[in-house]
């Protein structure tokens, strides 16, 4: 099938990319002419795994496109995929103004039957705004469909290549057929194409995230509760997680969820409530603790060395809001730098992928290590906000002598209490109890 997806951001070019990697040809439009350029040339913008593979070999095979011409990248697709930012406005709302403005030149363009698929995240009612902005500048046959998307940062690919589920909104049996057509090669292995109306679709995307925006802050309260009264999370979360009704995932305790997705969605959600007089009463409370949590590590080391942080240098091991991504979207480790710095420590980061994001973000208003040895030079403590791989299973006897103090806040749960009543460090994690070795 010939295919165009318009923008080129995280959820774009994985689409393309992967749309491709099963045979299809895909024209991928962006009207940032520098950033088509460099894509042209074979150079990925954003980190994800596995996808620079996918990229360089269907650009060789000469199935996946790129240009900065609108009437150009849709001219012979049959499938048009709309992956454009909907930023949150200031009261949260999501911005269609980028999808509407597309939408508005598409009408204009299109020459014959297409079907327009909403692959953004967008508020329920959308697919009917962008059939109205489309129809009142064209007069030959479309369908709008909402595809929402369910893409994990870090698994990306995977997940696109084996979804667990595909969600179609469309009540179109012409449109029908080619999405089913489309996404055949994608469900072999049986897991299910769910077709359903455009506004289930699209509220579909939006409580699924909220739903496991919650279930994380509800175990981040939890822990809260369990360093009150002595329990231990870890063994908590196994009981819960063992319940087939509960599952296991998205059941660790941490400092908050952050990233493109979560925040911006369950925002969206609370707005849309808002506008039809409807009060998410669960959904206001995630975000204020969701708020407080990314605090949490910051709480734990000013009780330790008092509110004013003058003179004190602490490692930061993480900077991504989560691993296996370069992300640093609404990330806790920016909560937590900001209300170090503005307490008068001294930062000294390191994240395997991204640093330089994080630079191009603060400048110099934090220090940047090459590797997570280097950065424990001299520091008063280290604190952990991303759990990368390389973070699991470091040398503590070598982290021992490199740290003025062998103290570390761990936000993230990374090592075993087991494993820490054995090494002569201070040890403060999340919903477990402190371990002092200090004076061993």
């Amino acid at each position: 099938m010939k295919i165009a997806v318009i923008g080129t951001g995280y959820v774009g070019l994985v689409t393309g990319t992967c749309l491709a990697e099963t045979g299809n040809t895909v024209t991928c439009v962006d009207i940032d002419e520098q950033k088509v350029q460099k894509l042209k040339n074979g150079k990925i913008p954003i980190y994800e795994p596995n996808l620079d593979n996918f990229f360089q070999r269907n650009i060789a095979q000469k199935r996946l496109f790129f240009t900065t011409q609108l009437e150009e990248g849709i001219k012979d697709a049959q499938l048009i995929f709309l992956a454009l930012p909907t930023p949150p406005g200031d009261d949260g709302s999501a911005d269609l103004s980028y999808i509407l403005s597309v939408a508005k030149e598409l009408g204009k363009i299109i020459k014959n039957y297409k079907v327009i698929i909403d692959k953004s995240t967008v508020p329920v009612g959308t697919a009917e705004k962008v059939t109205k902005v489309i129809r009142e500048n064209s007069s030959v046959d479309f369908d709008v469909v909402s595809n929402p998307e369910f893409l994990r940062e870090g698994f990306a690919v995977e997940d696109f290549m084996k979804p667990e589920r595909v969600v179609v909104g469309t009540r179109s049996e012409k449109a029908k057929k080619l999405m089913e057509e489309l996404y055949q090669p994608f469900v072999r292995q049986g897991n299910p194409i769910l077709f359903m109306d455009e506004k289930s679709a699209e509220l579909t995307k939006y409580a699924s995230n909220s739903f496991l925006a919650t279930k994380i802050t509800f175990m981040n309260e939890i822990a809260n509760y369990c360093e009150m009264i002595g329990a231990d999370v870890d063994m908590v979360r196994k009981g819960m997680g063992t319940d087939s009704r509960i599952g296991k995932r998205f059941l660790f305790p941490g400092i908050g969820y952050g990233g493109s997705c979560f925040p911006k969605d369950v925002k969206a959600l609370k707005k849309a409530g808002q506008i039809e007089n409807y009060q998410f009463k669960i959904i206001d409370a995630v975000m204020k603790v969701n708020d407080i949590q990314k605090m949490s590590l910051v709480k734990k080391v000013k009780s330790y060395f008092g509110e004013d942080l003058k003179g004190k240098r602490f490692a930061l091991w993480g900077l991504a809001f989560k691993p296996e991504t370069d992300d640093i979207r609404e990330a806790p480790s920016l909560s937590i730098i900001k209300e170090l710095t503005d307490s008068g420590a001294e930062i000294v980061s390191y994240d395997p992928e991204a640093i330089d994001n994080v630079r191009d973000l603060l400048g110099d208003k934090i220090q940047y290590s090459k590797n997570g040895l280097d950065a424990l030079k001299d520091v008063d403590a280290l604190l952990i906000a991303t759990e990368w791989s390389a973070f699991r299973n470091p040398d503590f006897n070598l982290m021992h002598s490199l740290m003025k103090s062998p103290i570390i806040f761990d936000g993230r749960n990374l090592y075993s209490l087991e494993s820490m009543e054995k090494k002569n460090f201070y040890y403060q994690s999340v919903g477990r109890k402190v371990i002092n070795n200090l004076n061993k």
